[in-house]
């Protein structure tokens, strides 16, 4: 039977299409698909153009296959079993075979990214986390659907309609015309910018064009948004202006070919607007790689003379390649280098990239792929530092260019669901960092445990609080994404900190926060698990710190302690100049708490904001915790012993993870039963850094072994001066010596002592060697001996001229082979011989009685 359609349905999606605002709709039933044919009929009805093309996104199996023979095998097995009249058609088979659908499984949905549909389909609702659903419904256009499928749910909530905003053009679409008729005349910039949708997407193709039309390939544009502003669409525009600029050698650079679709469609769209025609001006070359499913990867332009558009992708598998140095002959001859999504391309790669050429960047700022703030806190700073101080220099050094588009393309501004998603997964947080009202002194601070229970209630003083959080966490870390939310609600054993300056409860307000620390409590696994994991090579998921610990230094120990890891320590932006201040003191309140609570159990003091009280903060000795063993602090420089450094750099920042081990006062453990571990790591340092740490700079590598330079004595203990003495015979030959003495001596060139520097530096840097040493002259040491860098690096490195570091190097020299002569001589003198001692004993007569004895013998002779 045949039922009438709610009007409130007609009436959402007739006013979304209207204002070009999104809609949801969340369907309940094991039939759920046949209504998707009737939302999309009455989709289609309102948009009267093209049919609107459909994203079902699933976790794993569908009802019916994407596969055209696989589903007709389907289809018929269902009529088989009675399932299907065969008689009747089935409106979702027609549905489905009648195209416009892309399939997606949620595990695959990236390569959805920078693609627009007109519906939005996620099944399996309860495999979706917050990555997915910001992914997912940010790929929908203005006017589209939203559609949740569920099987059973056993209440309802009421569906609301939105008071829609008055039609007619707004001030920012006049200021759109009034842009266009101004440029029109201009050549390429007013046909490019006829394409341009908001006024902000106009002012950006018109500033890349100035760039482009200056061509000095001195600048540096970056161009940041949230999703759906039209970010790709300008770059592709700009492209296209500056191939008719003269432009031969463009190459773009994206972390998913997929990603550039919409790029390289406003690309050939530009080309249409400066009567280019496809086949006779240029031709579009598809991959033919398999993965890449016929991705755009080069358009030859041949209107003017032979043009090039290349685009070179990032990917996991071929990312070193792509960044070695060998290999930049790439962008040799290079004039404009594109960087599509750069935030999401690790740092380092994007650094590499840029050389002396025009560059222009484009970042997402806000929304899922916004979430990674390491561009715009690192890079972006950066060039702009660079860009003021050459400004100010009397040569002209490299110009840097910012541009933000607030005003959304894809949907209208103002769209409900944006709003929605973005505060129910803090994706559009930077503006909730409130101006501090001062910085008060560290001992002024105190440490305040959070109750995650209140704070998730959505009540409209803990939801702000949250705001603020998670504000400082995307300001302050490198990489964040939406399921670090869920991480903080539900993760049984991560408790969360904030450290608040002095707090005046007869103010109606919330107080300032200077610093969230993260910690989660691992440890006290068994020592049959840690053997398993060893002799399986298997490393299980959690308890990050014992795993390592044990994976590292092959100890089934240390795994049975218990132990708290702090995450992450994220500072308020205006606080980072004081932020060891505060970190510290953090991390001295949070170390306390974990250790007075055992011993400690006071009454809960409850804090009120609002119009009621929430409880949500309490101070740090009023809680309850377990025991535990060692506090870990991991990402963070502190005071306390370093066990073990990653190898390999983080694929985000191009930086290593150093983890950090602290044993509690109040615990049997001391400082002194991790100096084993902490002597290990410091040798297996050493001698990383000539190879994995060989580019470090030289500044974190002291900080990192803080080295003992200054010996006042000049003397060794006499356990490391018997260890010495048995082997330097081993270490160096006489020959060594004499090279080395005739290098101090200015006999001989430093290249004759090369080979002798990093036997040398190990010793001293193991402390074996006990030579008083400046900073500036171990630096250099540990530069040439350990990290095998020549002279010409350090001149850069250091600013220094070649003849002051070939200076200082020598003195290092000098004191080591004054040093190594002493012991050397004390050694052979101890192989030589002991002459024998001579007694003399006094004679019995006197000199004169033996002279008489003697004159009287001859007289007898004579006689």
């Amino acid at each position: 039977m045949r039922k009438k359609v709610d009007e409130r349905i007609r009436t959402l999606i007739s006013n979304g299409v209207k204002n070009r605002h999104r809609s949801m709709f969340v369907i309940v039933g094991d039939k759920s698909r046949d209504q998707i044919v009737n939302l999309h009929y009455m989709l289609s009805n309102e948009v009267k153009k093209s049919r609107p093309t459909v994203l079902w996104c699933y976790k794993d199996k569908l009802e019916l296959s994407s596969h055209k023979k696989k589903r007709a095998k389907q289809v018929k097995k269902m009529m088989q079993r009675g399932l299907l009249d065969p008689e009747k058609v089935d409106p979702f088979s027609l549905f489905v075979e009648s195209g416009g659908l892309t399939y997606c499984l949620y595990k695959d949905s990236e390569r959805v990214l920078g693609n627009t549909f007109g519906m939005c389909i996620l099944q399996d609702f309860e495999a979706l986390t917050p990555n997915l659903l910001a992914r997912t419904i940010e790929t929908v256009e203005g006017g589209g659907l939203v559609i949740l499928l569920l099987h059973s749910l056993t209440s309802l909530t009421n569906l609301y309609t939105m008071v829609m905003d008055s039609e007619g053009i707004s001030e920012s679409q006049r200021e759109l015309k009034d842009l266009k008729e101004q440029l029109s005349d201009a050549f390429p910039v007013g046909p490019l910018i006829k394409k341009c949708c908001t006024l902000d997407q106009g002012n950006a193709v018109a500033t890349f064009l100035d760039a482009i039309l200056d061509k000095t390939l001195r600048s540096t544009v970056a161009l940041l948004a949230a999703r759906g502003r039209g970010k790709s669409a300008a770059l592709g525009l700009a492209i296209s202006g500056a191939i008719a600029a003269g432009y031969s050698n463009i190459f773009v650079t994206a972390p998913s070919p997929e990603n550039l679709r919409t790029l390289f469609e406003f690309v050939c769209k530009g080309f249409d607007q400066l009567d280019y025609k496809e086949h006779i001006d240029y031709d579009v070359q598809k991959s033919s790689d398999p993965s890449l499913k016929k991705a755009t990867v080069q358009i030859n332009i041949y209107k003017q003379h032979r043009q090039t558009i290349q685009v070179n992708l990032y990917a996991r598998l071929v990312t070193i390649e792509y960044i070695r140095p060998h290999e930049h002959e790439k962008l040799s001859q290079v004039e404009l280098l594109v960087v599509d999504e750069a935030a999401a391309i690790p740092l380092p790669v994007v650094k590499s990239l840029l050389g002396p050429y025009l560059v222009f960047l484009s970042s997402t700022v806000n929304g899922y792929e916004g979430t990674g703030r390491s561009l715009s806190l690192k890079l972006l700073q950066q060039l702009e530092e660079q860009s003021q101080v050459s400004a100010k220099g009397p040569t002209s050094g490299r110009l840097f260019k910012k541009i933000e588009l607030k005003e959304s393309i894809r949907y209208a501004s103002g769209d409900p669901i944006e709003s929605w998603l973005h505060g129910l997964l803090c994706l559009d947080i930077t503006n909730y960092i409130p101006k501090l009202n001062g910085l008060p002194a560290p001992s002024e601070c105190d440490l305040y445990y959070v109750n995650r229970d209140t704070l998730f209630s959505y009540h409209k003083d803990s939801e702000l609080f949250l705001q603020r959080m998670m504000a400082l966490y995307v300001a302050s870390h490198y990489k964040n994404s939406p399921n670090d939310l869920q991480l903080m609600a539900d993760a049984p054993a991560h408790h969360l900190f904030v450290l608040l300056g002095p707090v005046d409860e007869s103010k109606n307000q919330l107080p300032d926060i200077l610093c969230v620390i993260q910690v989660c409590l691992e440890g006290k696994i068994s020592r049959e698990s840690a053997m398993k994991s060893l002799s399986d090579g298997h490393q299980p998921s959690g308890d990050q710190i014992p795993w390592k610990f044990c994976e590292q230094f092959q100890d089934t120990v240390f795994p049975s302690l218990s132990g708290a890891r702090i995450v992450r320590i994220a500072t308020h932006p205006s606080a980072m100049k004081v932020f060891s201040h505060y970190g510290f003191q953090s991390n001295m309140y949070n170390q306390d708490f974990v250790e007075m609570v055992i011993y400690n159990q006071g009454s809960v003091e409850m804090i009120g904001y609002g119009s009621q009280a929430v409880e949500l903060l309490t101070r740090y000795y009023e809680g309850q915790f377990a025991p535990i063993s060692e506090l870990d602090v991991e990402d963070v420089e502190t005071p306390p012993l370093r066990v073990t450094e990653a190898a390999e750099k983080s694929g985000v920042t191009g930086e290593h993870t150093c983890m950090v081990l602290k044993s509690l006062k109040n615990d049997e453990l001391e400082t002194s039963d991790f100096r084993p571990f902490n002597l290990d790591f410091r040798r297996r340092f050493l001698r990383l850094l000539g190879y994995s740490f060989r580019t470090m700079d030289y500044r974190l590598a002291m900080s990192i072994l803080d080295p003992k330079i200054n010996y006042k004595d000049g003397e060794p203990k006499s356990s490391t001066t018997d260890g010495f003495l048995r082997s330097i015979t081993d270490l160096l030959s006489p020959y060594d010596m004499k090279r080395l003495e005739a290098y101090t001596s200015s006999l001989a060139d430093f290249h004759m002592i090369l080979d002798l520097v990093p036997t040398l530096s190990h010793l001293y840097f193991q402390e074996k060697l006990p030579v008083t040493l400046t900073g500036a002259q171990a630096s250099i040491l540990l530069c040439i001996g350990l990290q095998n860098q020549d002279i010409s690096y350090i001149e850069g490195l250091m600013k220094l001229e070649r003849q002051q570091i070939l200076s200082l190097f020598i003195k290092v020299m000098k004191k080591f082979h004054k040093y190594l002569y002493a012991i050397a001589s004390e050694g052979l003198v101890s192989t030589l011989p002991k002459p024998k001692e001579t007694l003399l004993e006094p004679h019995k007569i006197s000199v004169d009685d033996d002279l008489n004895d003697a004159a009287r013998k001859v007289e007898r002779e004579i006689k």
